[in-house]
């Protein structure tokens, strides 16, 4: 409907509500006309009525004297009565003229509001046509919009449908390619575990060589010795010999505190030595990582490392010892220099917390595991991610077994230990153990994986063969924390691993032997570290102590 036809609808539907209002006065109106009529007579009549009174009265006389009084008197009497009669009803008929006009003044006061409201109707009118002009105009454009809309949404589907295709092409030139290189590795490994079973072979031959000989020198070392001093030189060059032909031969064994300190102001997740000199890290719930000197007999804190947002739950050094890593709870690692203690690189892009950060080979790549079920290697040059991998449970720790970083060991909240080649995406293959794998470590020749266990056991397993060789437990060994750190000692021959009663356990990684238990803690053993040459023996606990077991 035309605006001009709206305004003429509203105009006739107002003139039939003003003649519906005021149909109820039209009798009022009339009656007021006819009260003026009668009015107008009974003045004419008043008149009339007045003049032959005073004409009855001038001729009063004349007719009491002429002896027809007392009929006149009756008729004076009765003309009398018939005028107040009138005076009363022109009284009342004054009375409601009056009201009537009163009527009137109202009706005419409400004819004028509804002549105000037929105004603003009509400027209503002309603004909603307005509106509704302007209206139409958008919907117009909108109208348009949408028809290069949807010819705009056809193209996309059109180039959708096409990349699909192409991408459903590309997957299985992909597919095609995970399976031969899948093909490959497998190839590579049966290759590999034979050239393992032939080294295993040569060192086992010239194992056995080697002993005979050392068990000959032995004899004649002790046939010289019986013949001179007790107090020869003989004696020891024979040890020697024996010490330098045993593989893994022990480390020092830690019996003592060398130095008890706390290290953070909450509690203590990691700690690691450098591996150039007598410096240890550790991470803390206190979103620090310190720096720590023993080298002179007793701890002096050389920095802190800030930049964190949440705990630190794993630091690492590089090779060289001029960088370190650490992983934190609010879901990214950081990465230090150790000389100036400035912070380096912030690597984001987990959705979880990060438990474990390690370099990958070179101080240039890092590798991170997170409870997002993610595995991710970054490129510090670079600044990004290069690579995700996809395990399929939360990441606890990680490992990798070789200096070029190729081989990548991760343990898992699933219990399992999946081992992953950096030029592939998926697993090589795993291994299943009997609770949640809280920490891996590695043995200096790469053949020993070290894996802490939920199930209170500590499994050794050969990497040659990816078989478990040895279990540790204890009656009273209790692992404390879903990342209770275990160690290998520098040697190959040791390890060592904190409980949930604050001891130590060290244990003989030949002989299955628990050679001792180190107690001085108060609270739980979260990690241990072993310094690569000293031999000394680091820890941390739940509640902010730190202790440096050895000789320093």
């Amino acid at each position: 409907m035309e605006g001009g036809e709206w305004r003429n609808s509203i105009i006739s539907q107002l003139r039939a509500r003003n003649k519906y209002e005021t149909s109820a006065f039209q009798d009022i109106i009339s009656f007021q006309s006819r009260l003026f009529d009668n009015v107008n007579t009974l003045k004419t009549e008043n008149l009339q009525l007045t003049l032959v009174n005073e004409r009855i009265r001038f001729s009063g006389t004349d007719s009491v004297i002429s002896g027809a009084g007392g009929g006149t008197n009756e008729r004076i009497q009765a003309l009398e009565q018939k005028i107040l009669i009138q005076q009363e009803e022109l009284t009342s008929l004054h009375r409601r003229r009056g009201e009537s006009a009163q009527q009137i003044i109202n009706l005419n006061a409400k004819v004028h509001d509804l002549e105000k409201q037929l105004q603003n109707k009509d400027v209503t009118i002309s603004e909603n046509t307005a509106v509704i002009a302007s209206l139409r105009a958008e919907i117009q454009m909108y109208e348009t919009n949408m028809s290069e809309l949807q010819g705009l949404n056809q193209v996309l589907r059109d180039e959708h449908q096409a990349l699909q295709i192409a991408f459903a092409s590309i997957e299985e030139k992909l597919r095609k390619a995970q399976d031969e290189n899948r093909a490959l590795v497998e190839r590579l490994i049966k290759y590999k575990a034979k050239d393992a079973d032939k080294m295993n072979e040569e060192n086992e031959h010239f194992l056995k060589k080697k002993s005979d000989k050392v068990r000959k020198e032995l004899e004649e070392a002790a046939r010289e010795g019986s013949s001179r001093s007790s107090g020869g030189s003989g004696g020891s060059s024979a040890e020697d010999k024996i010490m330098d032909s045993i593989p893994y031969y022990a480390t020092t064994l830690p019996t003592k505190v060398a130095s008890r300190f706390d290290a953070h102001d909450g509690e203590v997740n990691a700690v690691k030595w450098s591996p150039t000199d007598s410096m240890v890290a550790t991470g803390g719930a206190d979103r620090k990582v310190k720096l720590w000197d023993v080298s002179k007999g007793m701890v002096e804190n050389k920095g802190t490392l800030v930049g964190s947002n949440a705990g630190v739950m794993s630091v690492d050094f590089d090779s060289t010892g001029a960088y370190i890593v650490g992983a934190s709870n609010d879901f990214a690692s950081r990465v230090w220099t150790v000389a100036d203690q400035r912070l380096r690189h912030t690597l984001t892009g987990h959705s979880g917390k990060v438990m474990a950060a390690k370099f990958l080979g070179e101080p240039t790549k890092v590798i991170t595991g997170s409870h997002d079920r993610t595995l991710k290697i970054w490129d510090l040059r670079s600044r990004m991610c290069t690579e995700t991998k996809f395990a399929g449970s939360s990441c606890n720790d990680l490992v990798t077994s070789d200096g070029a970083g190729s081989t990548i060991i991760s343990g898992h909240f699933d219990k399992r230990i999946r081992f992953w080649d950096i030029r592939t995406e998926m697993s090589a293959n795993h291994i299943m153990l009997q609770g949640k794998v809280t920490s891996l470590d590695l043995s200096r020749d790469s053949n020993f994986l070290l894996a802490c266990v939920r199930d209170d056991t500590i499994q050794l397993i050969d990497l040659r063969m990816n078989t478990i060789v040895r279990s540790f437990s204890h009656e009273s060994f209790k692992v404390g924390c879903d990342w209770s750190r275990a160690a290998f000692g520098p040697a190959g021959r040791l390890l060592a691993v904190g409980a949930a009663d604050g001891a130590v356990f060290v244990w003989n990684t030949h002989s299955g032997r628990l050679e001792t238990t180190l107690k001085d803690h108060t609270s739980a053993v979260t990690a241990v570290s072993w310094h690569p040459q000293s031999g000394l023996l680091a820890s941390v606990d739940r509640g902010k102590r730190s202790i440096v077991w050895g000789d320093l």
